[in-house]
């Protein structure tokens, strides 16, 4: 009988040290900073983990079958879409995630991509080291007593709604499973969302349901200078859609971080769009809540193979 640690793969090349120290009975086995699906498969045929943590890249049922003794797929994070869950849920894996510990770091993504699309941070900034002074010509928005519409009001939307509460804008939610939403939310249908907003800022999970909410469709109902903001799953924007409204204008600007594809690969349609204010899905990437999101991770696993 081996007396070897049973393995933990980790789909990244680190995980916070407090997390490592907390797993110090496993053997850790990191799959490299972007591994690809046969790469993850290869590892878990390799090491048969017991569990996996996933920071990036899928686990689909191939990786699942070529594991046997895995119990375990716990999220370094909040988002489980990467995962294949009826896959799991049919060879009685358990499927984790690590809700509510970067909510502070993505909310605050959120505030940075409004308020650098309401006061055109990123255009003025390059006029200025281009040596231009545009304040006689160029005026910005003022986000005070304008309507926001959150979508999901989980961890981070619930937070990110305070943080435009406290700039005095008027918050409605739409989430028809939040449960205690505070005072502050006027809790609202996806209808009114389109109709009243004007910003948009996605805070759901991705699921086959809300796929492509952001469509030609939707972007019809909305107002006239909409500015929208993603900064949870790039699979709930049409992105063709998205860049033919910021082209005629009836999106103002667009704030996101993350994407239909990622890693974000070039060519891309919304490169160089002057309307569009991007980040490659760092919201959830600072040095706190990458400790927070390892150590939960890291518990969870624990959690699931004494189980």
């Amino acid at each position: 009988m081996s007396n070897n640690p049973p393995v933990i793969l980790v789909t990244a090349a680190d995980l916070a040290p407090q997390a490592v120290e907390l797993l110090n009975a496993y053997e850790l086995v990191f799959a490299g900073r972007a591994p690809q699906d046969d790469e993850i498969v290869a590892l878990a045929k390799k090491h048969n983990p017991v569990g996996i943590i996933v920071r990036y890249g899928r686990v689909t049922a191939e990786t699942m079958d070529a594991a046997p003794n895995l119990k375990v797929i716990s999220k370094h994070g909040s988002g489980i879409d990467t995962i294949d869950q009826a896959a799991a849920q049919s060879r009685s894996i358990t499927v984790v995630a690590a809700l509510g510990v970067n909510a502070a770091a993505v909310a605050e993504q959120a505030l940075a991509l409004l308020l650098g699309c309401a006061k055109s941070l990123v255009r003025l900034n390059g006029r200025m080291h281009a040596g231009y002074w545009d304040k006689s010509t160029h005026k910005t928005l003022e986000l005070r007593g304008r309507t926001i519409g959150i979508i999901g009001l989980g961890a981070i939307g619930q937070r990110f709604a305070k943080m435009a509460d406290a700039i005095e804008m008027r918050v409605l939610g739409f989430d028809p499973y939040a449960k205690n939403v505070p005072s502050y939310i006027r809790t609202v249908d996806i209808q009114t969302i389109w109709q009243e907003s004007d910003v948009i800022s996605l805070h759901c999970p991705l699921t086959p349901e809300n796929r492509e909410l952001i469509n030609a469709a939707s972007l019809a109902q909305c107002k006239k200078g909409l500015i929208l903001i993603n900064t949870a799953r790039g699979g709930l924007v049409d992105e063709d859609a998205l860049l033919k409204a910021l082209n005629s204008g009836h999106v103002f600007m667009a704030g996101l971080d993350s994407f239909a594809v990622e890693p974000f690969a070039a060519p891309h349609i919304f490169q160089g769009h002057e309307r569009l204010l991007l980040s490659p899905h760092i919201g959830g990437v600072t040095s706190d809540a990458y400790i927070n999101m390892g150590v939960a991770a890291a518990r969870n696993v624990i959690a699931a193979v004494a189980a």
